[in-house]
C-alpha cells in the first residue's frame, strides 16, 4: 500500500530548505541543539527529583525505626504489666 503525499516531488537527498548555504549551519543542527538542551534540564529536573525522593526515604526509615523501637518498648511495658 502506497501512502499518498510521501516522497513526491522531492528531488532525492534533498528533504526541505533546511540548510543555510552561506553559513555552513543547518537548521538540523539548530533543532538538534535546542532538544539536547532541553532534554538536559529535563534531566536535571529528574536528578534534582531523585535525590529529594532519596532525602525523603531516608527520612522515613528513621521515623519507622523511632517507631518500631517505640513499638516494641510498649509491647514489653504491656508484657510485663500482665504477669
Amino acid at each position: 500500500m502506497r501512502r499518498a503525499g510521501l516522497g513526491e516531488g522531492v528531488p532525492p537527498g534533498n528533504y526541505g530548505n533546511y540548510a543555510y548555504p552561506n553559513s555552513g549551519y543547518s537548521a538540523c543542527e539548530e533543532e538538534n541543539e535546542r532538544l539536547t538542551e532541553s532534554l538536559r534540564n529535563k534531566v536535571t529536573a529528574i536528578k534534582s527529583l531523585s535525590i529529594e525522593i532519596g532525602h525523603e526515604v531516608k527520612h522515613q526509615n528513621k521515623l519507622l525505626a523511632e517507631m518500631d523501637s517505640q513499638f516494641d518498648s510498649t509491647t514489653g511495658f504491656l508484657g510485663f504489666c500482665s504477669m
